[in-house]
């Protein structure tokens, strides 16, 4: 039940945001071997005033606050990160420089929703 967050200084179109959920979604299932019903994203547009990051350069910055339920290999991980900065940085004009991927792993147990809770990683599920 992973929570995408991104927050970012660009200010996407209503219809470039649902294109952007759906493709980092697609990531998401295809990079981390699981099922869409249950990824959640959110985008968050914030004041250039808002994000600051040290190495940044002129233009838009991104942020992805990936909270995703723990056990899955750093290369899984590092894979979704890559392929979902490239599009972003591709789609939208954002320099590499400024974009950033945070990885928040959490047990099973903490990723719910009101249907259910989540188990462990193992590699081997339909869902999350």
């Amino acid at each position: 039940m992973p929570l995408l967050q991104f927050d970012t200084t660009l200010s996407p179109s209503s219809e470039e945001k649902t294109a952007l959920a759906d493709r980092v979604t697609d990531l998401y299932t295809t990079e981390m071997e699981t099922t869409a019903g249950h990824v959640a994203v959110t985008i968050r547009e914030r004041d250039p005033a808002d994000l600051h990051l040290g190495r940044a350069v002129d233009g838009p910055i991104v942020f992805l606050d990936a909270e995703i339920r723990r056990g899955r290999p750093f290369e899984r991980k590092r894979a979704f990160a890559l392929e979902t900065m490239a599009y972003v940085c591709e789609t939208f004009g954002v320099p590499e420089e400024n974009a950033k991927v945070v990885f928040t792993e959490h047990p099973g147990e903490h990723m719910m929703g009101v249907d259910r809770v989540g188990g462990e990683w193992d590699g081997d599920e339909e869902g999350e």
